[in-house]
């Protein structure tokens, strides 16, 4: 998982399917929804998903910020 403050990932089950979700840290009191995928039959397929898409979700913006 990624050190970033702003960035994080939520768990949620519902029905017995998990939906894992990439937050983003709008201000202190708001999170926002940056990217959700559901339908995993384990927590544990839902994690792995969740740490690589995190993974390319900060090298994406980690590159365009360099570029900036």
């Amino acid at each position: 998982m990624s050190n970033s403050k702003k960035f994080d990932i939520r768990l949620l089950e519902e029905n017995g399917q998990w939906t894992a979700q990439i937050t983003r840290r709008k201000t202190a009191r708001e999170t926002i929804v940056s990217k959700s995928e559901t339908g995993f039959e384990s927590e544990e397929k839902a994690q792995a998903w969740a740490d690589e898409e995190l993974k390319g979700f900060l090298a994406t913006i980690t590159a365009r910020n360099k570029r900036r």
